[in-house]
């Protein structure tokens, strides 16, 4: 039986090929190894909260979300920074149903709203997105600076 639930430590080892494959996904190198160290720190702090679609013969997928202020709303709002469904476990609805539970968890906690961003062109995603509800906000740009490493 398939379910959407909390990821704990014992996931770490299944869990950390998924992260891996989403940041390749993203063009980042594979490095198993870093995304263990990331998954471990996120699990033990507790400073995430991280979803995994369990098939009940391993995880399929994962979805994250990281606790933000909004000083504009007077309220939390939470970033949706990553969801990912393995390759071979896509068009089965896993990914609404990560979703769907990422929502229900901010509910839980009187979260008023979500938010997310993805590539322009990954419109797959963005096609689920939209059939959930989420609407594209054209009001704001977004901007990175990258800092350089400081050596320590």
């Amino acid at each position: 039986m398939s379910t959407v639930r909390p990821a704990t430590l014992p996931d770490l080892e299944a869990l950390t090929p998924l992260l891996d494959g989403y940041r390749v996904f993203y063009q980042q190198a594979s490095d198993e190894a870093a995304c263990r160290a990331f998954l471990q720190k996120r699990l033990e702090q507790g400073d995430s909260h991280l979803l995994v679609h369990d098939a009940g013969h391993g995880l399929e997928g994962f979805v994250q979300l990281y606790p933000l202020l909004s000083t504009v709303g007077l309220a939390s709002r939470w970033l949706l920074n990553d969801l990912f469904v393995a390759p071979k476990a896509r068009g089965r609805g896993i990914g609404q149903a990560l979703m769907q539970a990422a929502a229900d968890v901010a509910r839980a906690h009187n979260v008023p709203s979500l938010m997310l961003r993805t590539q322009t062109h990954n419109d797959a995603a963005k096609a689920l997105y939209e059939s959930l509800g989420w609407q594209k906000n054209g009001d704001f740009d977004t901007y990175t600076l990258t800092l350089p490493e400081t050596g320590s």
